[in-house]
């Protein structure tokens, strides 16, 4: 389920599709660091988020975060709805203990649960919701459409689903960054596209889709009602926290694209990632982190 890679866990992480996903050999420690810290950063976006679902479930009982990796952005949601009680439900044993453990460190630990649940067909286990959370998971999974027709039959009536996919991916330098040549994250994103379609053709029972995200809603038998975006804007000089994640974002990339750059632009990503370099991510005092997070919100009828 959604794992952030360019946007996963909670995906969050918005540097376009750099998900890094074999599964055989993740290093599951380090990526969920890695959605811990983004979770840190982006807390701001994801409050406007919640504070705009209120407007379908102003006290949910039950919340489920579905791809919830780590837990980071499950947590989160347990903040925004102190009453509810919150399931991250997630693949990996491993993520779903590193959700327990920061939920009891948060002091949540009495209304948090997990779940082993993978989508489309292992959900069996997830309870029934007043919110179902999908953020950046729902496209890891073969057969879309099944998928959220497989979760609707979990939403309590008058339950809300709040699927957070699309929205624009992450820009976090100038266009012409004084060496190299010009438009880099351009080239990045095109590549990111190809690593996508090439992500989506291999997954089990993979189904091509037009994601039209209100009308897969509205096929799986929910009301679509509304669809908005939200900025994350973190303008120059950024914390020493977003710092670390674009350093570590695009370390991740240069590993992802090595085979599909041309040798100049991967110079230009090895300076950007030499410590000692003045003009590198380490070091640039022109560094912001901006994107948008699209959000696409159904109701199953009471």
């Amino acid at each position: 389920m959604g794992h952030h890679h360019g946007h996963g866990h909670g995906e969050g992480q918005g540097q376009g599709h750099g998900h890094g996903h074999s599964h055989d050999d993740m290093d599951w420690i380090t990526m969920a660091g890695r959605l811990e810290r983004y979770a840190r950063i982006a807390a701001p976006m994801y409050g406007e988020v919640t504070d705009w679902l209120r407007r379908w479930v102003p006290e949910p009982g039950v919340v489920a975060d579905i791809g919830s990796g780590p837990g980071a952005v499950s947590v989160l949601l347990a903040q925004a709805f102190p009453k509810a009680r919150i399931i991250a439900a997630d693949p990996e044993a491993e993520l779903l203990e590193r959700a327990r453990e920061h939920a009891a460190a948060e002091g949540l630990a009495d209304r948090f649960a997990t779940v082993r649940a993978a989508l489309p067909d292992d959900i069996g286990g997830v309870p029934r919701a007043d919110l179902l959370w999908l953020c950046k998971s729902l496209h890891h999974v073969g057969d879309q459409g099944a998928a959220l027709s497989a979760l609707a039959d979990h939403l309590a009536p008058g339950g809300a689903i709040a699927l957070l996919e699309g929205g624009l991916n992450a820009r976090s330098l100038p266009r012409d960054i004084g060496f190299g040549r010009p438009g880099l994250l351009a080239r990045l994103e095109a590549s990111d596209e190809s690593w996508f379609n090439g992500m989506r053709a291999g997954l089990d029972g993979s189904t091509d889709a037009t994601e039209d995200w209100p009308a897969l809603l509205k096929a799986a038998g929910l009301r679509y009602e509304a669809t908005r975006s939200f900025l994350l804007d973190l303008p120059a000089p950024v914390s020493d926290d977003t710092r670390a994640h674009l350093v570590e974002e695009f370390t991740l990339r240069r590993e992802m694209h090595a085979e599909r750059i041309d040798p100049e632009d991967l110079a230009t990503f090895d300076r950007l990632l030499d410590a000692d370099d003045p003009q590198s991510l380490h070091r640039r005092p022109d560094l912001f982190l901006l994107t948008a997070q699209t959000v696409h919100v159904a109701v199953k009828e009471a």
